[in-house]
């Protein structure tokens, strides 16, 4: 099977799994495939976002700098969708960095087109707002497990839900993702803590 049909049914059945053949074709026509090295930044602090991003193949991670300090604010891998959310929404500047953490392959739905979709096809409306009540949803859960898990509990959710991230990210980002130091992150995956 082609990566880009392959991607477009990974990224849908991830969200709007009913949606039509028709849909999915609709999404497809107007996806541009992009390939990013490992380490190159796909999107940089201070550029708009103009794009969704689905992930073909390969991870991605979204980082800020905080106190001279890089921050993992997200991973995204095969069948995930990358937005800076805030930038994408409102064409201005966004404060997040896009890395491939791997080589990657990128299909990068432009908003332009996506905005043209949603006001033709009720089937991409839908595929859209089930996109951002997700975004919505994963920002919630994100900021309840700051404020009432443990590091350990962090941890543990991370690897039931998301193995992926715990095999192929660098500990240094898992650890900053979890809110924790790297030394911390050795504690509790050796169980001492």
């Amino acid at each position: 099977m082609d990566l880009l049909k392959e991607t477009v049914d990974a990224v849908v059945n991830s969200r709007f799994p009913e949606m039509s053949k028709e849909g999915r074709e609709l999404l497809a026509e107007v996806l541009i495939r992009r390939e990013s090295n490992k380490g190159e930044i796909v999107l940089n602090e201070g550029q708009v976002s103009h794009n969704l991003i689905f992930v073909g193949k390969g991870m991605l991670r979204q980082f800020y700098y905080k106190n001279g300090k890089d921050v993992t604010e997200h991973f995204s891998y095969e069948g995930c969708i990358v937005m800076c959310i805030e930038s994408l929404l409102k064409q201005e500047p966004t404060r997040l960095i896009v890395e491939a953490l791997e080589q990657s392959t990128l299909f990068l739905f432009p908003y332009n087109a996506l905005q043209r979709l949603v006001e033709t096809s009720p089937e991409i409306n839908m595929f859209y707002r089930k996109i951002l009540e997700y975004s919505l949803i994963v920002s919630q859960v994100k900021a309840d497990s700051w404020r009432f898990e443990t590091a350990h509990e962090r941890y543990n959710l991370l690897l039931k839900h998301h193995p992926e991230i715990i095999k192929r990210a660098p500990l240094s980002h898992i650890a900053s993702y979890l809110l924790m130091t790297p030394e911390t992150l050795s504690r509790v995956r050796s169980g001492v803590l």
